[in-house]
C-alpha cells in the first residue's frame, strides 16, 4: 500500500519497503505538478531507482532517503545537513515504466562558532569596562524594569576552594520565557520591527558582549508570571571543544511549583544542562533555588557574572560598600582600578569620575532617569544634567532637514573641575560625555564649566531602520549626519560663550551656586517636579512624594517642562544668601562678634567686585633680536 496526503501544492508519497525487508523503513516523495499515480509493485529500494506512471504529461518527485542510499525511517523524516541527500526524479514518457534520471541537490552550508569566539565577544568594549555594564542597565530598562540592584560579592568556587568575586545584576523587569533566553544567548537576531523611541536594544549582541567583557562565565536566572529559566553562557565550560555549547534550563508553572518544560526540551536534555550548570559554575540546587527565591514569585532577571576581568594581579574592578545612614561621602561604589580617564580631544582634565566610577557614570546614564538603581547597596541619585545648569538657553534648528534641540548653561561642579562639552543621548541613552566642539577644543579656558544637553535620536535614526551608532553604544558613526551635527554644535556652543561669559565676574567666595530650576524627583511615580525659585531645597525629606510640600500635587500629575527659545534665569544668581567675610570694611565695636574677632559679615550681594574681559588673540608684529636696541 501507498500512503497519500495532500499539503497545499504538495502531494506526498510513502513507498513501502521491500518485501526482502527485515525492518520497517519507507521512502518519502512528494510531487509538485500534475497527478499522478505511484507504481506500488516491488522494487530495488537499496539502488534509489523508483518507477512511476505518470498521466497528463511529465511530473517532477523529490525523494529524500539518508545519504548511504538506504531506506528513511518513517519517524524520522527530518535529517541533520550533513547526513541528509536529495534527488530529483523525472518521469521521461507517459503511461510507460521507466527508470527515472538522478539529479542532486545543493546542500546548505551552516557555520560553526569556535568557543574562542566568546574572547572576541568581550572585545567590543575593550576601552572601557562600564561599557558592559551598561549593556546589562539597557536590558533591564528595556524589560520595563522600575529597581535594579548592581552590587560584588565573593563567592567560593567548588573546584578550587577559593573565594572569587561575583558581580551580580538583578532587576524586577518582565523576565523571559524559554524563547526569548535562547534569543538572548544566540549571537545576533534582527532588529524590532517597531521603531520604540524607549527601546534601546538594536543589534542583538549586548548582553553577550558585556557579559564575556565582564568575566568568563556568566549565569542568567530569569522568572515570569508563568515560567522559569536557566541559561549558562561560559568560556570555562567551552574549553577545548570545538562547537559553543550554551546549557539552557526552562520550566514552567504547574499549579503551586515549577517544573520541567518538557515542550522547550526533555527531561533528559534538563538533567544534563543542570548537571553541566553545577558542575562549571558555584552554584547548586540550594544555591540556585536560595537565588530563585529573591523572586518572591515576581517576574524578574538575575544575572550572576564570575572570573572577572583582571588588572594585573587583581580583579580590573574595586568595589566599596555603603554605610547605612552614614553621609553622602559614605555610599558605596564600584570602581575601575586603574582610575584613569578617556581620550578625549581637547580635554586637559585627567580625573572625570564618570570615566572611573560606576555610581557618577549611572547618575547620568539615562536622559530622563525613572529606573531606582542601588550600587553596592546604595541608591544612585540620579540627576538629569539638563535640569541642574545655571543660565540655561534652549537652541534649536534643523540639521539635514530634522530639528533638533540643545539645551546649553552653566555648571558650576563643571568649572571646578575643569571640564566642559556636550553629552550626546541617543533613545535615552548617554552615548558620548563631554564633548568637545568650536573653540573647547583649542583653548582650556573657553567653555570652562559650560555643558550642553542633547537628544540625537532623530538624527541618528533612518527612515530605512539604518542606525549611526556603534555596536558598543560609545559612540557615533562617521556619517553625513554627525559631521553636520559637530559644526551646528560648535555654532552654538561659541555664540552660547560669547554672550553670556565674555564678561567674566570675579567668583565670590564661598557661594553656593543654585541652578536656574531646582527639581526634585518622587519615591513612587518617579517622574520630576520643579521646585519655587524661593524654596529652599536643603529642607526636603530623603524620601520625597508628590502630595508633600512644596508641589502638593499628585502622581497623575503631568511633569513640567521648560519651553524651547525661553531663558530661564534664577531669581538671586548666587543662589542662597551667603555670608562672605569683608576684609575691606572697617573694624568697628559693635562688628566684633563673641569669639572677640574684628571681621564683619555681609551679605554677598552688597559686594562689588571688578569685572574681568575675556582674552582674544591678538597679532603681534615680530621683531628681529638684531634690531633690538643694545
Amino acid at each position: 500500500m501507498v500512503a497519500i496526503t495532500s499539503f497545499e501544492l504538495y502531494k506526498l508519497y510513502i513507498l513501502p519497503p521491500p518485501k526482502a525487508s527485515t525492518s520497517s523503513p519507507v521512502n518519502v516523495a512528494y510531487q509538485i505538478g500534475n497527478t499522478c499515480t505511484i507504481d506500488t509493485r516491488a522494487r530495488d529500494c537499496e539502488s534509489g531507482s523508483h518507477l512511476a506512471e505518470e498521466c497528463g504529461g511529465p511530473a517532477t518527485f523529490i525523494a529524500r532517503g539518508p545519504s548511504n542510499g538506504g531506506d528513511v525511517c518513517s519517524s524520522h523524516l527530518k535529517f541533520p545537513p550533513g547526513e541528509d541527500r536529495a534527488y530529483r526524479f523525472t518521469a521521461e514518457t507517459c503511461g510507460i515504466q521507466s527508470h527515472v534520471k538522478q539529479e542532486r541537490l545543493p546542500e546548505k552550508n551552516f557555520i560553526r562558532a569556535d568557543p574562542s569566539y566568546l574572547k572576541t565577544l568581550g572585545q567590543f568594549h575593550s576601552g572601557w569596562i562600564f561599557g558592559g555594564i551598561a549593556e546589562l542597565v539597557d536590558n533591564s530598562r528595556d524589560a520595563k524594569a522600575t529597581k535594579m540592584d548592581i552590587f560584588v560579592d565573593m563567592i567560593k568556587m567548588k573546584k578550587s576552594g577559593k573565594d572569587v568575586p561575583m558581580l551580580s545584576v538583578i532587576d524586577d523587569g518582565q523576565g523571559m520565557n524559554h524563547d526569548e533566553v535562547v534569543k538572548m544567548v544566540s549571537f545576533g537576531h534582527k532588529q524590532p520591527d517597531i521603531d520604540d523611541k524607549d527601546q534601546i536594544g538594536r543589534f542583538g549582541v549586548g548582553f553577550k558582549t558585556g557579559a564575556m567583557r565582564l568575566g568568563k562565565d556568566v549565569l542568567v536566572l530569569t522568572q515570569t508570571a508563568n515560567s522559569r529559566s536557566i541559561a549558562f553562557l561560559s568560556q570555562s565550560l567551552n574549553e577545548g571543544k570545538d562547537n559553543i555549547e550554551i546549557p539552557i534550563v526552562s520550566y514552567c508553572r504547574q499549579g503551586q511549583c515549577m517544573e520541567v518544560d518538557t515542550n522547550a526540551q526533555s527531561e533528559t536534555l534538563a538533567k544534563n544542562n543542570l548537571k553541566a550548570i553545577k558542575e562549571f559554575s558555584p552554584f547548586n540546587k540550594y544555591l540556585i533555588g536560595e537565588k530563585a527565591a529573591l523572586f518572591c514569585g515576581c517576574p524578574g532577571t538575575q544575572i550572576y557574572i564570575w572570573n572577572l576581568d583582571e588588572w594585573g594581579l587583581e580583579c580590573c574592578l574595586e568595589w566599596h560598600n555603603g554605610l547605612k545612614g552614614g553621609s553622602s561621602f559614605h555610599q558605596g561604589d564600584i570602581f575601575i582600578r586603574s582610575k584613569r580617564s578617556r581620550s578625549r580631544q581637547g580635554q586637559i582634565n585627567q580625573k572625570v569620575p564618570l570615566d572611573y566610577s560606576l555610581r557618577a557614570y549611572l547618575e547620568v546614564i539615562f536622559l530622563v532617569p525613572r529606573m531606582k538603581i542601588c550600587v553596592q547597596g546604595t541608591l544612585v541619585k540620579s540627576r538629569p544634567l539638563a535640569n541642574f545648569l545655571t543660565n540655561t538657553v534652549i537652541a534649536t534648528g534643523d540639521i539635514l532637514g530634522r530639528p533638533v534641540e540643545l539645551i546649553l548653561g552653566f555648571s558650576q561642579l563643571k568649572w571646578d573641575q575643569a571640564s566642559c562639552g556636550i553629552f550626546l543621548y541617543w533613545h535615552g541613552r548617554l552615548i558620548e560625555a563631554y564633548k568637545r566642539v568650536g573653540g573647547m577644543i583649542h583653548s582650556a579656558d573657553v567653555g570652562r564649566g559650560v555643558i550642553g544637553v542633547m537628544d540625537v535620536t532623530n538624527l541618528m535614526d533612518d527612515q530605512d531602520g539604518r542606525v549611526w551608532v556603534h555596536n558598543n553604544k560609545q559612540g557615533f558613526q562617521d556619517c553625513e549626519a554627525y559631521a553636520c551635527l559637530e559644526q551646528w554644535l560648535a555654532k552654538k556652543a561659541d555664540e552660547y560663550w560669547d554672550n553670556n561669559f565674555d564678561s567674566l565676574t570675579l567668583d565670590k567666595d564661598n557661594c553656593v551656586y543654585k541652578p536656574d530650576c531646582e527639581w526634585v524627583q518622587c519615591d513612587k511615580c518617579r517622574k520630576w517636579r520643579m521646585l519655587p525659585p524661593t524654596f529652599d531645597s536643603r529642607g526636603l525629606t530623603t524620601q520625597w512624594f508628590c502630595y508633600m510640600a512644596p508641589f502638593k500635587g499628585q502622581c497623575a500629575d503631568a511633569e513640567q517642562k521648560v519651553k524651547p527659545g525661553i531663558v530661564t534665569v534664577s531669581t538671586k544668581r548666587s543662589g542662597y544668601d551667603c555670608l562672605l567675610k569683608d576684609s575691606h570694611s572697617i573694624n568697628t565695636e559693635a562688628g566684633k562678634d563673641a569669639s572677640g574677632t574684628d571681621e564683619k559679615l555681609v551679605n554677598s550681594e552688597d559686594v562689588v567686585y571688578p569685572a574681568f574681559k575675556r582674552l582674544r588673540k591678538v597679532h603681534f608684529q615680530a621683531t628681529r633680536m638684531s634690531n633690538l636696541p643694545p
